[in-house]
């Protein structure tokens, strides 16, 4: 089973606050080994998302990290339980058609700055 969090806390090195994650975190992760240039996003309260930013990692920058991990997480949860995994019936096939027929789409529609999820 894989692991879905890994424990740390946040301390003091130098004048910089940093966080500390227990070393199997490294040892499963590798690309986040020492040195290794990082960025991090708030996504909500209490929550940090922590990415690689090296140059491996450059060339994916026009990735959504929040996609990213929440499509790393389905990964996860797809092999840990592949139970879970059922096929999409024609029912709701037809059923999401019929809620969706009159909405109008565009790839390039930017969302207000009021919408939250």
């Amino acid at each position: 089973m894989a692991v879905l969090g890994y424990k740390g806390t946040v301390t003091t090195t130098g004048t910089s606050e940093a966080i500390r994650f227990e070393k199997s975190l490294f040892r499963q992760h590798p690309e986040f080994r020492q040195k290794a240039g990082v960025e991090a996003h708030v996504i909500g309260p209490g929550t940090l998302l922590v990415r690689v930013t090296d140059e491996q990692a450059i060339a994916q920058d026009q990735e959504d990290p929040i996609v990213l991990a929440f499509l790393s997480f389905l990964e996860s949860d797809a092999t840990a339980h592949p139970e879970r995994i059922v096929p999409l019936s024609s029912s709701n096939v037809a059923r999401a058609l019929e809620l969706t027929k009159d909405v109008i789409v565009s790839d390039n529609e930017l969302l207000p700055d009021d919408v939250t999820f």
